[in-house]
């Protein structure tokens, strides 16, 4: 069987050997991380759990298996702040530019016009969606930026659809890197997916040219054939299965058989011994661990792979950091054990275990029931300590403890700590309850959200052609309209910044902060060197009431003018109706002359 297999090897699959390598740096860095994969796996399994059957608490002899959803709630509840925090409703990125010629209005208006637009997208939301869950599941989230062709083609010919960059969730499962190096963006990395082969010879078409495409043809054949012969070799594939080990496949057999493609993606810095060769910043490819397809510079005007990382809880000396839920696992073992415990006591105090001694007839358990027993025969009950029914408040101990570790405030789900408090020591306690909160979110937003905003924005530099129509939506009127944009009008230098969750915070201290002041007696000495159409501007600013139009200088004053007008006129009719006297028929003439007759009449017979 040896020999089968070295001449299947030898005779049929034609190794890479830079390809061989990248796949041991793939096996090496994922093995590395074993410990850590089964942590998550034991996660999942506690956040998706109906009972705990499928967890680890299904190792302790309890007869109940009721599992208390606390680590799910408060995952959702993590996501459920984190979303309304980075991603209101309103525009929440900004563009800084770092020459003067980017500093425009124009030039501004344009850049982040097109964003705006980009981020509208569905598919932006829902990969961000993922993005968050992962950073609060694994406490690694990954994503890149790829090029979109989203356009279909109707009966007239027109094309439709959304042509543009966008973000791409990288499953933290799937990636692999040096977690020693400095940092994420220095390392090299690995990113594993699994394709079809229809999407397999779509691919070897887009990298084939007229010079090249003879050679992608025959490396099609090659794939297609290896993959015959697996399906017909009967001899041993043991060593191959070693080298060529599959994640989710039994066998380098069933993997080929089941019309799967796996590849491997190589980023970054790479020394290839075999030709002495040193690739600096390239995107290698590989298929079925030993064929290399793919091997160019990385077009990134960057200089590095447009790949992005962030760790919910740093580690100083690792790469892979810590997630929110990581330390409640035990806690959640802990309460699982509690309720079952205490639901296993309550069943044995209502069903009791009955204790027979000597000789007693058969009969049946119930209220009124007989028994007989002989002389040294008897019946008794085995009552349980009921003691450690006390067990709830212990429950409800650690799901305090849960909540505060997890950096969930209860203030902001709408759960209030005892004692009474005035409104703004209210407000002064949640923005400090939630500062660890804020800092997740904002370390969120600056190393994950920020660079894919700027890597869309570079990707569309390099990718846009001709004329891109967007929709415009205008703040100051409350309408839509459509611009066109080139290249051009995005180009400029300087940087994306998303700015949701730091004016989020930064708004409700400056809102707390001039109440503070005005109420106090200082406010009475500053009060004449503060513009009171400047703090008017700064309230409409923080209360994102620009689109209403409700902040115009004095316009108190023309309001209030027009009112008194208004009065003025409504107070001349009620005196004028009031001369009027109550009682008089409509036949009578009440006109009344300039010397104040009633009845006078002009020359010719007409009333005044």
């Amino acid at each position: 069987m040896t020999g089968k297999v070295l001449e299947l090897r030898g005779d049929v699959l034609t190794e890479d050997r830079l390809a061989v390598s990248i796949t041991e740096k793939w096996q090496e860095w994922d093995a590395l991380r074993n410990i850590w994969k089964q942590e998550k796996l034991e996660i999942r399994n506690y956040v998706y759990a109906v009972d705990t059957k499928r967890t680890t608490n299904s190792q302790l002899p309890w007869k109940n298996s009721t599992t208390v959803p606390k680590l799910c709630q408060i995952r959702d509840n993590l996501y459920a702040n984190y979303v309304a925090t980075m991603f209101p409703q309103r525009k929440w990125l900004i563009w800084e530019a770092n020459e003067l010629d980017s500093a425009s209005q124009a030039k501004r208006d344009a850049i982040t016009n097109y964003m705006s637009w980009v981020i509208s997208q569905p598919s932006f939301k829902h990969e961000m969606d993922k993005i968050l869950l992962d950073y609060i599941d694994y406490g690694n989230c990954f994503a890149t930026v790829e090029w979109a062709d989203e356009r279909v083609e109707l009966e007239d010919k027109t094309q439709v659809g959304y042509v543009g960059p966008a973000i791409r969730r990288i499953n933290p499962l799937n990636i692999v890197f040096n977690p020693t190096a400095e940092t994420f963006q220095s390392s090299p990395k690995i990113i594993r997916s699994l394709i079809s082969l229809g999407e397999l010879k779509e691919m070897l078409q887009r990298m084939s040219n007229d010079e090249n495409r003879e050679e992608y043809e025959n490396l099609w054949e090659y794939l297609r054939y290896i993959r015959e012969v697996g399906m017909r070799f009967e001899g041993d594939f043991k060593e191959l299965d070693n080298l060529y080990v599959m994640d989710g496949f039994t066998s380098f057999r069933e993997y080929l058989k089941s019309g799967v493609v796996e590849v491997l993606t190589f980023y970054g810095d790479l020394y290839n011994q075999e030709d002495d060769t040193f690739y600096k910043n390239h995107v290698i490819t590989v298929v079925d661990r030993h064929k290399l397809i793919g091997k160019k510079p990385n077009p990134s005007y960057f200089g590095y792979p447009p790949i992005f990382h962030c760790a919910w809880r740093k580690k100083p000396d690792n790469l892979w950091g810590m997630g929110p839920l990581d330390n409640l696992i035990c806690m959640q073992y802990r309460m699982d054990h509690l309720e079952n415990m205490a639901a296993d006591i309550w069943d044995f105090a209502a069903f009791p275990v009955k204790k027979i001694k000597g000789m007693v007839e058969e009969f049946t358990w119930q209220p009124g029931a007989d028994i007989y027993v002989s002389e040294e025969g008897d019946v008794d009950i085995v009552q349980p300590d009921v003691n450690v029914l006390q067990a709830d408040q212990k429950i409800e101990r650690l799901e305090t403890l849960m909540e505060m570790m997890a950096g969930a405030p209860r203030e902001a789900m709408g759960f209030r700590t005892p004692g009474e408090k005035t409104k703004y020591e209210v407000q002064t306690m949640e923005n400090a309850a939630s500062r660890l909160f804020q800092s997740k979110t904002k370390q969120f937003e600056e190393l994950e959200e920020e660079p894919l905003l700027n890597a869309m924005l570079e990707l569309a530099k390099r990718n846009m052609s001709g004329v891109t129509v967007i929709k415009v939506f205008d703040n100051e009127f409350n309408t839509t309209s459509f611009a066109s944009l080139t290249v051009e009008d995005i180009t400029g230098i300087g940087r994306i910044k998303p700015v949701a969750s730091r004016h989020f915070a930064e708004q409700a201290d400056l809102v707390q902060n001039l109440t503070n002041l005005t109420n106090s007696p200082l406010w009475a000495t500053v009060q004449p060197h503060f513009s009171g159409k400047t703090l008017a501007k700064v309230l409409e600013n923080i209360f994102n009431l620009e689109q209403y139009g409700v902040v115009i200088p004095y316009v108190a004053l023309a309001e209030q003018a027009e009112a008194q007008k208004f009065a003025n006129a409504l107070e001349q009719q009620t005196a004028m109706a009031s001369q009027t006297a109550s009682g008089i028929g409509a036949d009578h003439d009440m006109s009344v002359a300039p010397g104040g007759v009633a009845g006078a009449t002009q020359p010719g017979g007409a009333p005044f």
